[in-house]
This record gives structure tokens, C-alpha cells and sequence, in this order.
């Protein structure tokens, strides 16, 4: 156990100060302490804590106007510049189904919220940053040279808290360990996979039957779920830029989950990371964080749709894909092509 005595804020802010350039993530790990503490070290000093209420959130957003949304998690960075509108609120699910920007929110994981502004040269950037009970980063709303300045404080004004104190209790993060997949029958699963008519009573499920999704994927039989190479999304991605593919790309954690719908032009590998760099669509993704890629294969009432599911070795989904399509339409054929043909490898035993 970690046993390091966390920095006073001044230090953490020193720190800052000293490391203009460090990303927070990077920057708050090399301290011993989350994102969340980073900060709320600089409450009254570029940071105004603001009360996570995601409802009158994303109501207020949209006369921020133009913006990026940023949700990641350990492996994955999804960022969509656009403008917050068609929210659908709601105290245990919400939703923005805007054309470039599109959540599925889970609001009861918001725990902490602050409005940073960060100098860069002569420029300050502005951002909201929501955080979990952990303090790991759930979503940020950065703004851009077009977005409306008199908006965004009037925003943040309706959001401050009456706490500015420049520390935060944070607990530890509860981790979701795979359960022995063992009490349910493998006849079980795939009778009531071949039930489902949509895509989204897989979660119903697998809750119904106490599997993790990467624990169904493996035990449901090749006709339903088969595995690929781990280089099948590079591959998915250069296929879909050249054949001018519309797909859709899902990068979630706790507390939010992002979608972009469309095609992907620009496809750069950097290192360890593979990149999307379009005009409005970034994403960044860790290829050596992929432990398994699943092409897995759903009923709906509109005929099967295949995705594109992409594991870490602890079994967290990294990031998941589709064919674009909408609600009543059956999956396209050149995506579904894609996904058969990308190349397998034998599939291991259940966990």
C-alpha cells in the first residue's frame, strides 16, 4: 500500500507552476494524487469549485455555444467539437443528443465539478471538469475561440458552491472484479442472447445473469462472438477511411459515455497511440493497452448488428464500435463485410 503523504495544495500548485506543460493526469500521478485534488488545490487560484448538477448543466451549456467535449478513460481520449443541444435530462440517466456532441450520462457518478482557467502564453483556457467520488476525470467541456465567454460565466455563476476550499475527500475507487461465470449455463446465455430485438437489453442481460460482458463474449459460442487480432482496429480504421465508412465510436467510464457518428479521414499512429485527427473528431487510443478485440454479434428485430468491442487485460472495455445506423434500419453491408473479414485468431476457453 501506497503510504506517500499526500502535497499540501501549495505544493501541488508549485508543482503546476513548475511543470507548465504536464498534463494533469500525468502531473496529478506523479504526485500521488487524482485529477479531482489537482484541482481543487487551485480553488481561488485559477479554479472555482461548481456543483456537479448535470441537469441544469446540460441545460445551460448550449448558450455557451461552440465547444469540445472531452470523456476518456485509462486507454481511450474521445474529444467532439460541437455544441451541447437536445439534452434529455434526467436524475438517473441523461443524455445530448446533438449531432456532433452525443453523451449517455449517469449523473449520480458526478461528484466534483470545477471551472479551470489555465494561462497558455497569452491566452487563458477555459474549461469544466467533472470528476467521480474517486476523483477520476468523467467528463471536461473545454471552450474555444468561439464560444460565447458571457455564457460560460453566467453558467459557471449558477454552479458555484459555497465550498472553495482547496481540498476534497476523495474515496477509493470500488474496482468491478469478474465473478466466476460458473452457476450460469452456457444454454442459458445463448437462449437468451438469441432473444434479444435491440442492442440495448444486453446490459439487462447480463445483469439478469451475473456475467461481466467480457465473461459473455468468451463463453457465447463463435456464431455470436469471435476473436480477433489486436491489430483489427488499426486495420478497422484505415478500411473505414478509405471506403469513407460512417461508423460510430463509443469511449466511456463510470460517470459518461461518448459518441461519435460519422466517418473518420485522418488516421495517424504516434508511438503507442493510434489517432483519428478530424476536423471535428479527435481520438486518441492506447495500442498497448489492448488485450483482446471481440467482433461480437447481437439480434435485433431489425436483423443482427455487429460491434467491434476492444478489452483491456483487467477486462474494462477500452472502446466499442458499430456501423452507423439508426433505430428501424438494418446494419450496413460494408460494415458488416468489414467485421467478418478482419482476422481472427482462435478464441480462449471462458473465464
Amino acid at each position: 500500500m501506497d503510504q506517500r503523504v499526500k502535497p499540501a495544495p501549495h505544493e501541488i500548485r508549485r508543482a503546476r507552476t513548475v511543470n507548465p506543460k504536464t498534463r494533469e493526469r500525468d502531473l496529478a500521478a506523479q504526485l500521488g494524487i487524482s485529477e479531482a485534488e489537482l484541482a481543487a488545490a487551485h480553488c481561488g487560484d485559477g479554479a472555482v469549485r461548481i456543483e456537479p448538477r448535470v441537469n441544469d448543466l446540460l441545460t445551460g451549456l448550449e448558450a455557451v455555444g461552440e465547444v469540445m467535449a472531452l470523456t476518456r478513460n485509462e486507454s481511450a481520449v474521445h474529444e467532439k467539437i460541437g455544441v451541447y443541444d437536445k439534452p434529455v435530462t434526467g436524475n438517473h440517466n441523461a443524455m445530448m443528443l446533438g449531432e456532433n456532441i452525443d453523451l449517455r450520462i449517469f449523473p449520480k457518478v458526478w461528484a466534483h465539478g470545477f471551472a479551470v482557467e489555465k494561462r497558455d502564453g497569452d491566452d487563458i483556457r477555459r474549461s469544466l471538469q467533472f470528476f467521480d467520488a474517486a476523483g477520476e476525470a468523467v467528463h471536461k467541456v473545454h471552450l474555444r475561440p468561439a464560444s460565447s465567454l458571457y455564457a460560460y460565466q453566467k453558467l459557471v455563476a449558477s454552479l458555484e458552491s459555497s465550498n472553495q476550499e482547496p481540498t476534497i475527500d476523495i474515496s477509493r475507487p470500488v474496482l468491478d472484479e469478474e465473478s466466476e461465470a460458473g452457476t450460469t449455463s452456457l444454454d442459458d446465455l445463448r437462449d437468451r442472447w438469441s432473444r434479444l430485438t435491440d442492442v440495448h437489453q444486453f446490459f439487462g442481460m447480463l445483469k439478469t445473469l451475473k456475467l461481466s460482458r467480457r465473461q459473455a463474449v468468451r463463453m457465447v459460442g463463435q456464431d455470436y462472438a469471435w476473436l480477433l487480432d489486436n491489430d483489427a482496429v488499426r486495420a478497422m480504421f484505415h478500411h473505414a477511411a478509405e471506403g469513407e465508412m460512417p461508423i460510430m465510436c463509443f469511449v466511456g467510464n463510470r460517470g459518461c459515455i461518448q459518441i461519435h457518428s460519422g466517418p473518420v479521414k485522418s488516421i495517424k499512429t504516434m508511438g503507442p497511440w493510434i489517432n483519428v485527427l478530424d476536423e471535428t473528431f479527435h481520438l486518441h487510443l492506447r495500442i498497448d493497452h489492448i488485450h483482446e478485440v471481440w467482433a461480437v454479434r447481437k439480434p435485433t428485430k431489425d436483423g443482427h448488428v455487429t460491434s467491434l468491442e476492444v478489452y483491456a487485460a483487467n477486462g474494462d472495455m477500452i472502446i466499442q464500435f458499430f456501423g452507423k445506423r439508426h433505430e428501424g434500419e438494418g446494419e450496413r453491408d460494408d460494415w458488416r463485410f468489414l467485421a467478418e473479414h478482419l482476422p481472427r485468431i482462435p478464441s480462449p476457453t471462458a473465464a
